[in-house]
């Protein structure tokens, strides 16, 4: 079935682009409640996924011993723009481990925030893999490894323990089978696995509410959520969607984007977990789609909800910063 266009981008009046895509809002009983697309075509969820990764670290009492509180339990989870605020943490995390940036097999590359490219370029350094957007997931990763006593050398592979430890808790929460068959290499080297997109909003329904869950997995699910709430810039950078979007309701909207246009997200006070993906992996579509179904979700605050409806619409720029056109969600997601 050929998913509906969710998304169109307007320049003047005109429909100059339209992007379809798929969204499953899910309670954490597995009740689809908004089923739009192809809910059951599975996708790589990459990045979106880091806050189920991450139970490991706090599970396996990792983050207790080695002090960890909101900031990194946050950047464990984040995609972050290479910012100095993430950079510094991220060494921190390994400091706090007794490792450094040598330690990592992320790769590395430039910050992806402008000013922290800028900066670094002009002080003649080049990019190290604590400039990498996974790095504070990365940190997490070896600091679990040294925590059990695994040996951290190749814990990107899918057959070192940890990567079994993070498919079991994935496996578990989104209740999707998580194996060779289904497994890719992500961008910073890690297994990344297509599974269904209804699991997904399954899975942030569960990791929401703690539901179905063992209760240390449960208060390890609502301790990583509530960190990444509370401190969302830390999850992102200071120049994306995502940080708005959490700021709009502080302590209510948990949400994170993945590559290629995915985004999982989550309404605590709702029971509800929520997964998209743009079929054509923009990442300015799924801003829109992610906005425009949180708006949807909680209409009931009225003036919330038009908030978000407002950075689901976001105005295209020319060079000269005027507004030429805007991105807008369709009537289907309405």
């Amino acid at each position: 079935m050929a998913n509906p266009v969710l998304v169109e981008v307007l320049r003047g009046e005109r429909v100059e682009s339209a992007h379809r895509g798929a969204v499953a809002v899910c309670d954490d009983d597995g009740k689809l409640l908004i089923e739009i697309g192809d809910v059951s075509q599975p996708v790589f969820p990459r990045s979106a996924v880091k806050s189920i990764q991450a139970l490991p670290l706090v599970e396996s009492g990792a983050a207790d011993a080695l002090g960890f509180g909101d900031t990194q339990l946050a950047l464990a989870c984040a995609s972050h723009r290479g910012e100095t605020a993430h950079v510094e943490l991220a060494a921190a995390m390994l400091a706090a481990a007794g490792l450094d940036e040598s330690a990592l097999e992320c790769g590395a590359h430039w910050p992806f925030n402008q000013d922290a490219m800028v900066a670094l370029a002009r002080s003649g350094q080049m990019p190290s893999q604590l400039h990498n957007n996974c790095s504070g997931k990365h940190s997490a990763f070896v600091c679990t490894c040294a925590h059990l006593k695994l040996g951290h050398r190749g814990y990107v592979g899918f057959d070192h323990p940890l990567q079994g430890l993070i498919r079991e808790a994935m496996q578990d929460v989104t209740g999707a089978v998580h194996d060779e068959q289904n497994s890719a290499v992500d961008g910073c080297s890690i297994p990344t696995h297509a599974i269904p997109i209804r699991s997904l909003a399954y899975g942030f329904a569960r990791m929401a509410t703690g539901k179905g869950l063992a209760p240390a997995r449960a208060k390890a699910a609502k301790r990583l959520f509530s960190a990444c709430m509370a401190e969302p810039f830390y999850v992102s950078g200071s120049d994306v969607a995502d940080l708005p979007l959490a700021q709009a309701a502080p302590g209510r909207i948990f949400l994170k984007s993945g590559a290629e246009g995915v985004y999982c997200a989550a309404l605590p006070e709702l029971g509800l977990g929520i997964a998209l993906k743009c079929d054509d992996g923009a990442g300015r579509a799924g801003e829109a789609m992610v906005a425009a179904v949180l708006a949807r979700l909680l209409a009931a605050d009225e003036a919330l909800s038009a908030k978000l409806m407002h950075m689901a619409r976001p105005a295209v720029p020319n060079r000269r910063g005027f507004a030429a056109g805007r991105i807008q969600p369709t009537n289907v997601l309405a």
